[in-house]
């Protein structure tokens, strides 16, 4: 359905990768990225099955509805790497109604450029096809990989926009935060 006068797509391509839209059988290559401790040091653990089936339902969900959301990330060779993608912040979320820049990639991933690439698409798609003026970043002051990636990407650091909390009200999750906006972003990237 996607946002009033969002054109719908299923996928989007760069240089190196195609960002696309979830199948059902993606859902083991998604379940075993998430239950590798590494890859999710940053969110407190590993997820279940049950939890990891939830996201790719919840991913693919955004996508039907928005027109965007956290993409299926693949080599152009089709090998899975991860996810990324923008999405509307939760309901009850500290930050209020906003929309989110995240990524998660498979350990022989890391270090190739990948999340970089993968997140200047997604957020050059929701600028430009979508509309959107503004998307947030966070992680944690410990996630020096992401801060790398966010660097890179030259977001802008906003501390008055930090946050403790998560999904779980209970949450201590420590949420520093980096803004996007079209026109800084624009500039930047061209």
């Amino acid at each position: 359905m996607g946002l009033l006068g969002v054109r719908d797509i299923d996928r989007l391509t760069s240089d190196r990768l195609v960002l696309r839209e979830w199948r059902q059988s993606d859902a083991d290559a998604l379940a075993g990225m998430l239950d590798d401790a590494e890859v999710m040091h940053d969110w407190g653990g590993v997820l279940s099955r049950e939890e990891s089936d939830k996201k790719l339902f919840r991913y693919n969900q955004a996508i039907a509805e928005f027109g965007f959301g956290r993409w299926l990330v693949e080599r152009r060779t089709g090998e899975f790497l991860g996810y990324c993608g923008v999405m509307p912040g939760f309901p009850g979320h500290p930050l209020g109604e906003h929309f989110e820049i995240g990524w998660r990639f498979v350990r022989n991933a890391w270090g190739h450029g990948y999340a970089t690439e993968a997140a200047r698409t997604a957020i050059d798609d929701v600028f430009r096809r979508v509309g959107l003026t503004e998307v947030l970043s966070y992680t944690t002051a410990e996630n020096n990989r992401s801060r790398a990636v966010m660097g890179r990407l030259s977001l802008v650091r906003d501390a008055s926009r930090d946050f403790v909390g998560g999904i779980d009200p209970q949450s201590r999750w420590q949420g520093l935060v980096w803004v996007a906006s079209r026109e800084t972003f624009e500039r930047r990237s061209s």
